[in-house]
């Protein structure tokens, strides 16, 4: 119990942390789109999001058939864009934390892992247009 509420202050803290910092004034308006796939306590979860301008959203569907939105901010840099977010999921689940980060593979194609405490660990597939 410890654990997870020192583990939900640290996303938060980084979070917070992270709305100060200021973004690229070429930062890229054109959405970034991607696709999810994880797990959480041995049920596979799914999500989609997509980002612009530093900030993002992601539709995720969790254990119990729980479907939530997570608001994202992210950190653009060159080749690492670390982030912090904050959902709401129904089926009881409630309040979500989560972060993570992506990297770029090629010019049109970036990876990604995160975390998040409705559906666990994950595994994110972009592009970039």
């Amino acid at each position: 119990m410890k654990l997870q509420v020192i583990v939900k202050a640290a996303i938060a803290s980084v979070g917070l942390f992270f709305l100060c910092v200021p973004q690229r004034a070429d930062a890229q308006i054109v959405p970034r789109p991607w696709v999810s796939v994880g797990s959480q306590e041995g049920d596979v979860t799914y999500a989609v999001g997509a980002r612009a301008l530093g900030v993002g959203a992601e539709l995720g569907v969790g254990p119990d058939d729980a479907v939530g939105v997570d608001l994202l901010k992210f950190l653009n840099l060159p080749v690492l864009s670390p982030y912090v977010g904050v959902g709401y999921y129904t089926e009881d689940k409630g309040i979500a934390l989560s972060g993570g980060v992506q990297v770029s593979a090629t010019d049109n194609l970036f990876l990604g892992v995160g975390y998040n405490s409705i559906r666990g660990v994950n595994g994110q597939l972009g592009i970039k247009f």
